[in-house]
């Protein structure tokens, strides 16, 4: 089974995910600020966490530049990471901040699954980098 920390503060985003992975396969919890996802990672480690580049004060990039410091240092476990991007401008974002995935909105349920499925895998998966924006 596996465990994914969904963090966001847009229910519409939780329920699309959600949706996409929910099932006997796996466990999705659910944050709703960027600072909660530290502590919810060091509670029960996911095997993916999927971050909104935009929530509250502490967004996506902050969080997995913080999750991979905290990873870094030894204080958390290394966790694989899928960010969920506004506009195919903020693929530098999320490469700058040790993302191991992204997808642009709007979302499809079978991009998320295809994301999903690859960086669980331990693969990483990127969306408009042949636009020119990498």
């Amino acid at each position: 089974m596996s465990e994914v920390l969904i963090a966001s503060d847009a229910s519409w985003i939780i329920n699309e995910v959600t949706a996409v992975l929910g099932g006997d396969d796996t466990h999705v919890r659910v944050v709703h600020r960027g600072a909660d996802v530290r502590d919810a990672v060091s509670t029960t480690t996911p095997d993916l966490v999927v971050l909104d580049l935009q929530i509250g004060n502490m967004g996506g990039m902050a969080t997995c530049i913080d999750l991979r410091l905290e990873s870094g240092a030894g204080r958390l476990p290394e966790v694989p990471v899928l960010m969920l991007l506004d506009r195919a401008a903020d693929v530098y974002l999320a490469q700058q901040s040790g993302a191991n995935g992204w997808l642009v909105k709007p979302l499809d349920a079978f991009r998320v699954r295809k994301a999903v499925d690859a960086v669980l895998a331990g693969d990483s998966y990127h969306e408009n980098t042949a636009a020119g924006v990498v």
